[in-house]
């Protein structure tokens, strides 16, 4: 511990996480006891209002345990892990650009509902609204986990604000999620297969936006993948978490792979368009968001793009764990 202190910072990091399952679990198992106890207390006595308190403890545990349930099949190899958002705008134009934007906001509500952190990496704002790509970090708990399942295509139906004609728009966006990971994880990357090109950070403001080439944007040429990051003013700083997010889709792409899953990877390689949605969210004419690979819908389409996607994530997670058990068997 004393001799290694980044491996005594992974090792307190993983003991918290568990001591945060088993206290939480015990938690649960208390007040099952204690709403059970008290029910069977109201029977023996003939309490009708006590019996009541009881039945009412045990259905707000309900939804408690059916998350406790769906965690419990967080269990892949970097389910634990951070991870990283990348949204790209489909054909379209500003329309597309502006959905790209929602759905940053939806990922970033998201978190905050969970008390996730967040830090948006890069971002390219649209021509005239919204923006054309955007990395956001998230870290938390399981946050790969469960986001893993939104790498996809997402289409949006609705009345265009930009069509002075009002006429009904459809538009596509694209999610990739990829995990963070470690130095333990060693990821080879040679220098002879790096392009590394700086730029001037775009953005709201500040002394050093448009002053300084501190943006980096580096391309791995065997694999075409691309990362680039503004976040910091330092280039220095935004090459190393350029790196970092490099290496992540580089381990990302090795458990594709390994796992023989398609999400984020097929999703990439589709186009942003007709036929390869992973969900569709409804406007106009009525309101509806429907995951396309589980059924699962939702009436209340402001409601989910204001954060509110764990049933969508659930769903997505159970089929994924038993697609996974029936292929073992």
């Amino acid at each position: 511990m004393w001799n290694d202190q980044a491996g005594a910072q992974a090792l307190l990091r993983e003991r918290t996480r568990l001591d945060v399952r088993v206290r939480d679990y015990r938690r649960l198992e208390s007040e099952l006891e204690d709403a059970v106890g008290l029910a069977e207390l109201a029977e023996a006595e003939g309490d009708a209002s006590v019996l009541a308190e009881a039945e009412a403890q045990l259905l707000a545990l309900a939804p408690k345990l059916a998350l406790k349930r769906t965690e419990a099949l967080l269990s892949g190899e970097a389910d634990a892990n951070n991870c990283f958002v990348e949204i790209h705008a489909g054909a379209g134009g500003t329309e597309s650009q502006d959905w790209a934007a929602i759905l940053l906001r939806m990922y970033g509500r998201w978190a905050d509902r969970r008390g996730f952190e967040t830090a948006l990496i890069e971002e390219s704002p649209g021509d005239e609204a919204g923006i054309k790509s955007s990395v956001l970090r998230v870290a938390g708990a399981n946050a790969y986990g469960w986001l893993k399942s939104e790498s996809g295509v997402h289409r949006l139906v609705r009345i265009s604000p930009f069509d002075a004609s009002a006429r009904r728009h459809t538009s596509f966006a694209s999610v990739w999620v990829y995990p963070e990971i470690d130095d333990t994880i060693d990821i080879e990357v040679l220098d002879k297969d790096l392009k590394i090109d700086t730029y001037r950070a775009s953005g709201a403001g500040g002394q050093h936006v448009n002053r300084t080439d501190s943006a980096v944007r580096i391309t791995h040429l065997p694999s075409g993948i691309v990362v680039q990051c503004q976040q910091e003013r330092s280039q220095h700083k935004n090459r190393a978490t350029a790196m970092k997010m490099l290496r992540a889709r580089l381990y990302e792409q090795e458990l594709q792979k390994r796992e023989a899953e398609r999400l984020a990877r097929e999703a990439q390689k589709t186009d942003i368009g007709w036929g390869h949605q992973i969900r569709s969210y409804v406007l106009q004419p009525y309101q509806m968001v429907k995951d396309v690979r589980t059924g699962v819908e939702r009436g209340d389409a402001s409601r989910v793009l204001d954060g509110d996607i764990d049933p969508f994530l659930e769903a997505a997670l159970v089929e994924r764990v038993g697609g996974e058990q029936r292929k073992a068997s």
